[in-house]
């Protein structure tokens, strides 16, 4: 079971057609914030059409901030993630963020606007306290090939740190594959790693880790 995950507008079209194409695939749509330079109220309007009436839309994402990349004002991604949070929420449809170098910002929109939505902090990249916070908000902490690095030890120690109950795990396909295959492009054929990284983490079976991060993506995305 595949969620193909929108970032631009014609990335969201795409991946609702390949929901349409393929029985296991579901699509989320959202702008992420490199991208709200190309939303206005028309685009955003068919935006919110589609999560109305595409039954395999089952997530809002990605959105968020990105103060890495910087390539649109902070004003404008904060005005477009406050939209879409509430977009998720007149939908009753979970959130997949996307914070990067974004971490006060984004804490801070989440505690003021996603009170009572449900979603995964994607590609998580901070503290292990935050993480704890997050989870406490009721949110998944996304885990992917970052944690497979052997320079991701703040990645390593959430991991070790949260419960195994409140992790998913994800591609960012093309980027991010895991070691072996780091700077290659990435597939979810690559995922066993991430498995097996989490496992001898927590200390777990990597069977067990597969079993129990499906069980959470299912109940996440209401699948």
């Amino acid at each position: 079971t595949i969620i193909n995950v929108g970032a631009s507008l014609e990335g969201c079209w795409r991946s609702v057609e390949l929901a349409h194409q393929y029985p296991f695939v579901y699509a989320a749509v959202g702008i992420h914030p490199d991208e709200v330079g190309d939303l206005n109220e028309e685009s955003f309007a068919r935006l919110r059409e589609t999560a109305r009436m595409e039954e395999k839309v089952v997530a809002i994402g990605e959105i968020g901030l990105d103060y890495y990349w910087d390539k649109e004002n902070h004003d404008l991604q904060k005005e477009w993630f406050i939209r879409q949070l509430d977009l998720a929420r007149k939908k009753e449809k979970p959130v997949i963020i996307h914070s990067r170098e974004a971490a006060a910002d984004t804490m801070e929109i989440m505690k003021e606007y996603a009170s009572g939505l449900r979603g995964v902090i994607h590609c998580y990249s901070y503290s292990a306290e935050m993480a704890k916070e997050y989870v406490k908000m009721g949110y998944y902490i996304g885990i992917g090939g970052v944690v497979t690095f052997k320079n991701a030890k703040k990645l390593k120690q959430v991991v070790q740190e949260i419960p195994l109950e409140s992790i998913v795990l994800e591609t960012d396909c093309p980027y991010l594959a895991p070691v072996p295959y780091r700077g290659k492009r990435n597939s979810s054929l690559y995922l066993p790693y991430v498995a097996e990284e989490i496992a001898a983490l927590k200390g777990a079976a990597a069977e067990d880790v597969v079993l129990q991060t499906e069980e959470n993506a299912r109940k996440l995305y209401g699948l």
